[in-house]
């Protein structure tokens, strides 16, 4: 290894790494250079992606990760409307908690909550989903609509951060155990639906279950919490113009057009 950045620092004509005894460390230029070598890797590695992703015969597989609480709860009943409109495109979904690399792992679209940006990726907000309060029918036929102090008493699902935001909600003392937490909010919506407690949940995320009237609001007000509220469509930018790719994200925003009419009230 030492012969071999000798060999580099010769035919570059400039020192890498400064020589402490036996150990290197690198020097100013040598870190310029890692950090210009890494860029050109990463570019490499979309440019690699793209390619694959144009090749024939698999130019219609689309790969995307997804957090299973969006996959479950409004991705998956809306797949048969995508496959209808694209019956050339196959989704392969991975649904995970985990942050996907990309590039890394070869997936062309991420569906990611959050801020972002995420580096060397393009981003674009998908939808903003305010966070509300909502409860099973029974439980809610027993809270008068607007009611924050009942609302308060009632059993809690999710964490002490979730309580701190209902209490904003409220506005007033919370006197209700927290009965579980959950680190899917599909998970805490289907504890809802079977009367566990009230939830906090994304207003997209329970929006069937509203309006099959499997959850039922429990308060008008929503909070708009940027930190948790956002899903964000991410992908390589070599593949901004792959068309199975730009059907994907059309589909998507008209998906999420749908959501937000059916949601109004009336």
């Amino acid at each position: 290894m030492s012969q071999q950045i000798k060999l580099l620092e010769e035919q570059l004509g400039l020192p890498l790494f400064d020589r402490r005894g036996r150990s290197l460390a690198l020097n100013a230029a040598g870190a310029a250079l890692q950090a210009a070598v890494e860029r050109a890797l990463d570019r490499l590695a979309q440019g690699l992606l793209a390619a694959q992703a144009a090749h024939r015969g698999a130019a219609q597989q689309l790969r995307l990760t997804v957090l299973p609480s969006f996959a479950q709860r409004w991705l998956l009943p809306r797949l048969v409307r995508f496959s209808e409109r694209h019956p050339d495109i196959v989704l392969n979904i991975h649904a995970s908690q985990q942050l996907v690399d990309l590039q890394r792992d070869g997936v062309h679209v991420a569906l990611r909550g959050g801020f972002g940006p995420w580096r060397g990726l393009q981003a674009e907000p998908l939808m903003d989903s305010p966070l509300i309060a909502v409860a099973a029918p029974a439980r809610a036929a027993r809270l008068p609509l607007g009611d924050h102090r009942a609302l308060a008493a009632q059993p809690l699902l999710g964490s002490n951060e979730d309580r701190a935001r209902l209490l904003a909600l409220c506005g007033c003392a919370l006197s209700g155990k927290t009965v579980a937490d959950f680190n899917d909010g599909g998970l805490m919506l289907q504890a809802a639906e079977q009367d566990t407690g009230i939830a906090l949940a994304h207003e997209l995320l329970a929006a069937d279950a509203l309006q099959r009237g499997q959850l039922v609001r429990v308060s008008p007000l929503a909070l708009h919490d940027s930190a948790a509220a956002s899903y964000w469509f991410v992908h390589p930018p070599e593949l901004a113009d792959w068309p199975p790719l730009m059907a994907l994200r059309q589909w998507l925003f008209d998906e999420v057009a749908l959501s937000r009419q059916a949601l109004l009230p009336g």
